[in-house]
C-alpha cells in the first residue's frame, strides 16, 4: 500500500471579477500512485477511503483515469463504465460522506445500453475518456468528455471517441471552473475557449509520463498566465503498463507562479486559494483586454486577405 504525504502550499497573490471579495478556496490535490499489481477493486476502495478523509477541502481532484489505469490501454474495453458506474458511484458516496465536491478524475466511459448512430460518436465505438464532477449532496456538476486523444494514431485515437464540448461548471459562491485533461494541455485555444465561457479556475486531471514532465510543468504555467486564471494540474505517481509516471502535481496561480508542487510519489497536496485575486490581476495587468484575433476573426481576415477567392480555411 501507499503512503501518502500531505504538502501544503499558500497562494499569496491572493484573485474576482464574478466572484465576492473574499472568496477563499482549499484546494486538495491527490496525486495518486497505482501499479499493475493494484486489482481495480481495491484501488476504487482505497481511493474513496482517502476521499473522505479530505473533509474541509473546498475542491478534491483525483488523477486521470486513475482506475482503469491511464497507459493500461489493452484492458480500456473490459474496465470501461457508464459515466454513473461503479467508480463514479464509490467517489459519489465518499464525496457525500466528506461534504466536499470532487473533481473524480476520469474513467473510460461506456455509452448506456441501447445508444445507437451519432450519440455513439463518429467511429461508433461509444468509448470515451470522461471526467465527472461531484457535488457535496451526491450530485454531478458537469461531465467532460476529453476533446485531443493521445497516441498519434495508437492509444487513445485507436480505442476512445473525441469529446466535442467545452464544458465549464458553477462552485459554491459563483467560481466559474473549466475542465481538460492531460494532453488537452498542449492546445492553447481550448483553455482560451474556457477564459472565454468564465472560468476562473481550471481543472487538469492527468497520467502524464516522467519522460515529459518538465512540458507539463511548463505549460501548465504558461495557459495560466496566457488566461490569467488557476491551474489545478494533477498527475499520476507510480508505475504501471510499464510506465513510470511523472508526478509533480501543481497549483498554478494567475500570473504563473507555482503555488504548491508535489514530488514524485503519491501524496495529497493542499493549498488555499484567494480567488478575489484573479479579478485583480486582470485589472491590474490587463492583457485579455488587448487581444485582436478572436474566434472567427483569423478565419475572416484570411478568408478576406486570399489570393484566390475560392479558398476556404
Amino acid at each position: 500500500m501507499c503512503t501518502t504525504q500531505l504538502r501544503v502550499g499558500h497562494m499569496l497573490l491572493g484573485l474576482s471579477s464574478s466572484v465576492g471579495e473574499n472568496v477563499r478556496m482549499r484546494i486538495h490535490v491527490l496525486q495518486l500512485a497505482y501499479s499493475d499489481d493494484e486489482p481495480v477493486a481495491e484501488r476504487v476502495g482505497r481511493v474513496a477511503g482517502l476521499v473522505r478523509a479530505q473533509e474541509g477541502a473546498d475542491l478534491v481532484v483525483l488523477p486521470e483515469l486513475w482506475a482503469p489505469g491511464g497507459f493500461s490501454y489493452r484492458t480500456w474495453a473490459e474496465r470501461a463504465e457508464e459515466a454513473d458506474g461503479p467508480t463514479v458511484a464509490a467517489i459519489t458516496a465518499a464525496a457525500r460522506d466528506a461534504g466536499v465536491v470532487v473533481h473524480a478524475g476520469s474513467i473510460v466511459e461506456r455509452a448506456r445500453e441501447g445508444t445507437c448512430g451519432a450519440a455513439l460518436g463518429e467511429t461508433g465505438r461509444g468509448l470515451w475518456n470522461t471526467s465527472v464532477l461531484v457535488s457535496p449532496d451526491g450530485g454531478t456538476l458537469a461531465t467532460y468528455r476529453k476533446i485531443h486523444r493521445f497516441g498519434f494514431g495508437q492509444g487513445e485515437p485507436t480505442l476512445l471517441e473525441a469529446g466535442a464540448e467545452v464544458v465549464t461548471a458553477s462552485l459554491p459562491g459563483g467560481v466559474v471552473v473549466g475542465l481538460a485533461t492531460c494532453y488537452d494541455l498542449r492546445f492553447p485555444e481550448l483553455f482560451r475557449a474556457l477564459t472565454d465561457a468564465g472560468a476562473t479556475l481550471v481543472t487538469v486531471p492527468a497520467a502524464w509520463p516522467a519522460e515529459r514532465v518538465e512540458a507539463w510543468r511548463l505549460l501548465g504555467r504558461a495557459r495560466a498566465i496566457e488566461n490569467q486564471f488557476i491551474m489545478i494540474q494533477c498527475n499520476t505517481a507510480g508505475t504501471h503498463a510499464g510506465v513510470t509516471m511523472g508526478g509533480h502535481s501543481q497549483i498554478v496561480d494567475a500570473t504563473g507562479a507555482v503555488v504548491a508542487e508535489a514530488g514524485t510519489a503519491e501524496e495529497v497536496l493542499v493549498a488555499d486559494v484567494d480567488l478575489a485575486a484573479v479579478g485583480r490581476w486582470r485589472a491590474a495587468f490587463p492583457v485579455l483586454a488587448d487581444r485582436r484575433l478572436r474566434p472567427g476573426s483569423l478565419r475572416r481576415h484570411l478568408i478576406e486577405n486570399s489570393a484566390d477567392p475560392t479558398t476556404r480555411f
